[in-house]
């Protein structure tokens, strides 16, 4: 059962710690889980689990593309290892050794990269991934997720755990906007409608989910009836939400924390046009690089949100 907050407001734990919390509950049961980081266990909120499980936690500093190889051959044995650092680094910088010794391999690794997107505020553009679940989507065999708040990372790290193959996972590090009350349980590819509506589809992932449900309240001041549909899975889409969406709704706005190429407004789009086309429209990067700043101007300045979404909702309805 899902359900929303009445109040969405900062959730007193930060991502990293759900996630790393949530992982060490994991590796309780299953002796098989370990970690490997890249110099960079503070900032992606795995030193507790180093403190829980000392030798099963390898910290082998910065060398990120043979963590990736040394993942494939770990798995190769029957271990689940977990991959840590920045979302850069666990897509641009690895992706060659994560196609080769992990997802070709047919390995079972998990990469999970943290600060993704606008998230990455003061590290500016050289460490602002807008490109990564765009890259991990085209690779085979790879399942792409980005849990929207610590209620549902903490639903979804037992799933990450127990499926096979190649799972990559992007989050922000530190606090976020709670949208789930304790206790809400999710699915692994199967998107949830979290508020409805008749007139529009608002389909968002990561902190774009909380943008899109204030966007849909601005729509609802106007006299528009957004549905807003968190699609916390990219691959695989849950491709049936998106054709009851547009079948029920006649129109689509997808709005992401990363480049709207061949990211979610991608996927979705994708589906659209091969099934039931409705006029859509995307929020997102527009094929720019990041750049240094804090959160709130960034999301003024790359256009994330909701007034962003709510205008884009308004000129898709007028070709609706």
């Amino acid at each position: 059962m899902v359900k929303v907050c009445e109040e969405i407001k900062v959730s007193p734990e930060e991502m990293r710690a759900a996630y790393c919390n949530a992982l060490i509950e994991e590796a309780k049961k299953n002796p098989k889980i370990v970690t490997i980081d890249c110099d960079l266990m503070n900032s992606c909120g795995t030193k507790n689990f180093m403190k829980e499980f000392p030798d099963r936690a390898f910290n082998i500093g910065i060398q990120e593309q043979n963590a990736a190889a040394m993942a494939g051959g770990m798995a190769s044995t029957g271990l689940i290892p977990f991959v840590h650092t920045f979302a850069v680094f666990a897509s641009r910088r690895i992706y060659d050794q994560v196609f080769m010794s992990c997802a070709y391999a047919g390995q079972n690794v998990k990469i999970c990269g943290c600060d993704a997107g606008i998230a990455a505020t003061y590290n500016g553009g050289t460490h602002m991934a807008f490109e990564d679940m765009g890259l991990m989507r085209t690779m085979a065999n790879i399942t792409v997720l980005e849990p929207s708040d610590p209620v549902m990372m903490r639903s979804l790290v037992p799933q990450v755990a127990d499926i096979p193959g190649v799972v990559y996972l992007r989050m922000p590090r530190k606090k976020v906007y709670q949208i789930y009350e304790e206790g809400s349980e999710f699915t692994l590819g199967k998107a949830e409608m979290i508020r409805d509506g008749k007139d529009i589809t608002l389909i968002a992932i990561g902190m774009e989910v909380r943008q899109a449900l204030e966007a849909a309240k601005l729509l609802e001041a106007d006299g528009i009836s957004a549905r807003v549909v968190d699609m916390f899975t990219l691959k695989p889409l849950d491709a049936e939400m998106v054709k009851k969406c547009a079948a029920e709704t006649g129109a689509i706005v997808t709005a992401e924390n990363q480049s709207i190429i061949n990211g979610l407004g991608s996927a979705v789009a994708e589906v659209l046009v091969e099934n039931d086309p409705v006029p859509m429209g995307r929020i997102g990067v527009k094929d720019e690089f990041g750049e240094v700043g804090p959160q709130d101007y960034l999301e003024e300045r790359f256009e994330l949100k909701p007034e962003h979404i709510a205008a884009k909702a308004k000129e898709v309805l007028e070709r609706k």
